[in-house]
């Protein structure tokens, strides 16, 4: 990372980036608990951001979560930066972002697919895929100059939104192509078989590309770091709301006044995620910049276990599911007996209308997962710590 004529003081500085960095991603984690806690075990029979039904706590709790995806995206992008830097070999990190990019892949439909559904004839291109397709992208990009990857990232996030009114469709027979690239959209690949694409991949790659040139962010002094820091989070944020108050471009869904102005804000602030529109991209990393700003300069102790989450993410990830899922079986087994194995979780409006739990008790066990968690992720950061093979780098 340049020349650093003090060494030790290099490596504790370096030491406390990591920190941070997994702390991001940590936060993140947990969040996305929290999203798919709610996703299993709620009693909401509609879409939690729709203002005219949800109230303001089970919206925003919804809504806390889109800062998941942008950041796990992003951060896969700095990751591959910093890891260039380390080692400085082009063709080892692109061979290393090809494989594990179709490993990710291949767990998404996989051991993931089965995580969310015991149902073998559906399939669904979630945040696993995109991270993976990303990253083999990412894989020839990062050939170009860092400042050609940023000026590609940028470009994809905010064109790609010119072709919100072009519908797979048109394609004919290549309508599958456009679904993997910018719209969400069930197929039957086969007889039986249905493959829904849950995250479109042409701004994902963006969010990748720029990760990765973000990334050049970390060469700099600290108080250089900072500075640039809060000022990129907060320019990234008043850039949505003024191109989300001219409600023109940036996002499928205009928002409009409601009945309050608590609603009106809601609808404000309540962007397209898949695919992620500019707006989503702008206010969502706005903020993920801002807390990991904030992160950089604090050490709040209470948030410490959080930094273990962030060691072992793809760990954490895949067992979390399979933790939320099978608790939600167990907790509905008294009631239901065996079917509970097979009822309809996540998809709420085919849950039974008796199931599921309101807000407080999602926030309970969600915290309860959390606990759960940390003992089987620390178990597993230091077994990795002490046995270090080739595919630990893959988990």
């Amino acid at each position: 990372m340049g020349f650093f004529p003090d060494l030790e003081n290099h490596e504790q500085s370096k030491s406390k980036r990591l920190i941070s960095i997994d702390l991001w991603r940590g936060l993140v984690m947990a969040l996305m608990t929290l999203d798919h806690v709610r996703g299993f075990f709620t009693n909401v029979r509609f879409n939690s951001l729709d203002i005219t039904q949800s109230n303001i706590p089970l919206f925003l709790t919804r809504w806390v979560t889109h800062l998941c995806a942008p950041s796990f995206i992003f951060l896969a992008g700095i990751a591959a930066y910093l890891s260039f830097q380390r080692h400085e070999n082009k063709q080892k990190l692109s061979y290393f972002l090809v494989m594990r990019g179709l490993w990710l892949v291949f767990l998404e439909l996989t051991v993931i697919k089965l995580a969310w559904t015991f149902d073998l004839t559906f399939f669904g291109a979630g945040v696993l895929w995109a991270i993976g397709w990303s990253m083999v992208i990412l894989a020839a990009l990062i050939y170009l100059p860092t400042r050609a990857i940023a000026a590609l990232g940028i470009l994809l996030i905010v064109g790609h939104n010119l072709f919100d009114n072009f519908n797979a469709e048109q394609l004919g027979t290549w309508s599958w192509l456009w679904a993997v690239l910018h719209e969400q959209k069930m197929f039957t690949p086969f007889p039986g078989i249905s493959f829904f694409i849950l995250y479109p991949l042409i701004p994902w790659i963006g969010v990748m590309a720029i990760g990765y040139a973000f990334g050049r962010v970390f060469d700099l002094e600290k108080s250089q770091r900072n500075q640039l820091l809060r000022r990129l989070g907060l320019c990234l944020i008043l850039a949505f709301i003024i191109l989300r108050a001219i409600n023109i471009y940036g996002d499928p869904n205009p928002w409009s006044f409601q009945f309050s102005f608590s609603r009106t804000l809601l609808s404000f602030i309540n962007c397209h995620k898949y695919p992620p529109s500019l707006l989503f991209l702008l206010m969502t990393l706005g903020l993920a910049i801002l807390i990991f700003h904030l992160f950089e300069n604090y050490r709040l102790r209470i948030l410490k276990p959080l930094v273990l989450f962030g060691k072992v993410p793809l760990f954490f990830y895949i067992i979390h599911l399979w933790l939320v899922h099978i608790a939600a079986i167990i907790l509905a087994f008294p009631h239901y007996g065996w079917k509970a194995i097979i009822l309809p979780y996540i998809f709420s409006s085919l849950m039974p209308t008796e199931y599921g739990y309101d807000l407080p008790k999602i926030y309970g066990l969600w915290i309860i997962m959390l606990v759960i968690l940390y003992p089987i992720c620390n178990w597993f950061a230091n077994y990795k710590a002490k046995h270090k093979g080739w595919w630990s780098r893959y988990l």
